[in-house]
């Protein structure tokens, strides 16, 4: 626990607008939050509950020559633009300018790309999160992000879990209005650690509400999902046959979902599954269009290993070139390793590869 809590210090009012720097990237972002706004400056958003759902243009700078998956953050507010991340615009968007918003920025591709975050994140590290993740992995999408009023501390586990189930109707909300959106051809969702179950507890209650899930949304991937596994199958089965591609990213080196598991008094959760294991490739292997991707031998980020979509190469190379297209991860997609599947070995469904292992509940059957 030392450790987790050791990692997320950072200086608050990050998020302080600064003039943009020459040879520098950004990602213009739309940010929908049901946080209360807050008057600090550089927070904008605090960890309590707001009165409703706001939203939020923002600007993500972003320096150059650094490596995928990291993140610089100003060690002093409000940053340098030049060698840090810096937010260099920020405006309000009215409910009623959405549609103009997407219109924009859709672009040719005309695909959404929404992120859901985990516990214990504070609003900027959500932000400046999902601008580098966007960034790395090119995705040629309209970036949206989704923040529920995590209170970006540790011992909170209880408390950010209300605040999540508390923001499900407004993140349905938002998935409608972007799927009955006319400039809006696809939806993607990057749900990361608790966000994973309020992203398809959103997703189940549209499935209930209109007979399945808008054609629209056709890819669901959950990273490091702090989620019963149980219950993960449940809320698949609930969305109907009508729903989308659904990628998990896994790791049983994932230090927050062992802590996770202790505080849900031992209940497996489904970003830590070992694939070796028959009880969970059964239980996956009876849900259509379900595919895993076990990160369990990537070393990237930091020792919490809770991270690992957005800090590895890897993983990120495969959310851009592949899952954001619409598309299922396949052996061939990543780079297999003739001499860990000689040494290994795989299971009915388990393809060997370094670093990920891939399974595909279709080949289980």
């Amino acid at each position: 626990m030392v450790v987790v809590a050791g990692c997320a210090s950072a200086p608050r009012g990050m998020l302080q607008p600064v003039a943009p720097a020459a040879g520098t990237d950004s990602v213009n972002m739309l940010a929908a939050t049901t946080r209360a706004p807050s008057d600090e400056a550089g927070v904008l958003f605090s960890g309590d509950r707001g009165p409703g759902v706001s939203f939020s243009n923002i600007v993500v700078s972003i320096p150059r020559d650094r490596e995928v998956g990291t993140i610089q953050l100003p060690r002093s507010v409000p940053g340098n633009a030049a060698t840090d991340f810096v937010v260099t615009a920020e405006r309000p968007v009215a409910k009623a300018d959405l549609a103009k918003w997407f219109a924009k920025a859709g672009g040719r591709k005309r695909r959404v790309f929404v992120f859901v975050h985990g516990f214990n994140t504070p609003f900027d590290r959500a932000v400046f999160r999902f601008a580098q993740l966007t960034h790395d992995a090119d995705a040629m999408a309209a970036p949206v992000l989704f923040s529920w009023p995590s209170r970006g501390r540790l011992l909170d586990y209880k408390r950010d879990f209300d605040n999540a189930s508390y923001s499900r109707s407004d993140l349905a909300y938002l998935l409608k209005t972007v799927a009955n959106g006319s400039a809006v051809s696809e939806v993607v969702i990057l749900a990361h650690s608790m966000g994973s179950w309020l992203a398809m507890e959103a997703v189940k209650q549209i499935a209930l509400e209109q007979g399945g899930v808008p054609r629209k949304i056709n890819n669901i991937i959950l990273a490091s999902p702090d989620l019963d596994v149980g219950v993960f199958r449940r809320q698949v089965e609930d969305m109907g046959p009508r729903r989308p591609q659904i990628t998990l990213f896994v790791s049983q080196n994932d230090r927050a979902l062992q802590l996770s598991q202790f505080l849900s008094q031992g209940s497996a959760r489904l970003g830590a599954i070992d694939l070796s294991q028959d009880e969970y490739r059964r239980q996956l292997a009876s849900l259509n269009g379900i595919t895993v991707l076990d990160l369990s031998a990537i070393r990237a980020g930091d020792r919490i290993n809770h991270d690992l979509f957005a800090a590895s190469p890897d993983a990120v190379r495969l959310i851009g070139d592949r899952l954001i297209q619409g598309q299922v991860i396949t052996d061939t997609d990543v780079s297999v390793s003739a001499m860990a599947a000689e040494t290994i070995g795989s299971a009915a469904g388990l393809v060997v590869s370094a670093p990920i292992l891939v399974f595909n509940a279709a080949a289980e059957r």
